[in-house]
């Protein structure tokens, strides 16, 4: 084998803590698959909110209809009068051909888009596939709430920050208190982008979680080891609109 190759080998092993038979699936920065997650922002005007939820709730069937919904959520903390949707696609082609089936969907265009764009201020999408070593998860029950944390990282990618950015992620999954939906890095949009999605039971039962964990001394030396890499973080708590798989 080429040196070169048991390089590589080796530096996925470290990076993403797995083993040889997983290491053949994860390339760099995301798993080795062609399937990638839109994330959407919509700032919809504060008199419009309610009617715009009703709107989704009562039509996103026909939306559903082309392409895998993954969730749908208002911010309730973090962020005021914004939607969050994420949406799965096979590759760059099946969104295209989406996108196209979209623009001749006359009960789409007709019945939601007409009546919901003048009740938005503002849209924004980014591309990211899920790192290597998550898959998509799901609550234990339906109910609680979401919480969205992006990390603006330093520039480098993964290679940089990746195995303490995992140590941090597994040190809070450890104590219990919340529970990992998915983490998902940039590919277009604002690059060396990290959106970790967790569920909680309720805001006060995360609260306690972290209080507690920010006592945990394992949980400090993780946080304290990865912030060495990190530029700027953010988050918002979601809650789920009733049409959201993810609830």
């Amino acid at each position: 084998m080429h040196v070169g190759t048991i390089s590589k080998e080796k530096c996925r092993k470290k990076l993403f803590g797995i083993g040889h038979h997983e290491a053949l699936l994860a390339t760099g920065p995301r798993q080795d698959t062609s399937i990638f997650y839109e994330i959407r922002t919509y700032d919809i005007k504060p008199s419009k909110m309610k009617e715009f939820l009703e709107m989704v709730n009562k039509y996103i069937h026909f939306r559903t209809a082309h392409s895998e919904l993954v969730g749908f959520w208002y911010t309730e903390l973090g962020a005021m009068n914004k939607v969050f949707h994420i949406w799965k696609y096979d590759n760059f082609a099946h969104r295209t051909a989406v996108r196209q089936a979209l623009a001749n969907d006359k009960d789409w265009q007709g019945k939601f888009m007409s009546a919901a764009l003048p009740l938005m201020e503002k849209q924004h999408n980014e591309v990211a596939y899920l790192v290597p070593w998550c898959q998509l998860g799901k609550p234990p029950k339906e109910g609680g709430v979401y919480e969205w944390v992006t990390f603006q990282m330093k520039p480098g990618g993964p290679a940089l920050w990746g195995e303490a950015f995992r140590a941090a992620i597994n040190a809070h999954i450890n104590t219990g208190y919340t529970k990992l939906i998915g983490v998902f890095h940039t590919e277009y949009g604002l690059l060396n982008r990290v959106h970790v999605l967790w569920w909680n039971e309720s805001p006060d039962n995360r609260a306690a979680g972290r209080h507690r964990a920010h006592e945990d001394a394992r949980v400090v030396a993780a946080v304290r080891n990865s912030v060495r890499f990190l530029e700027s973080q953010q988050n918002a708590l979601l809650i789920p609109l009733q049409c959201s798989p993810l609830k």
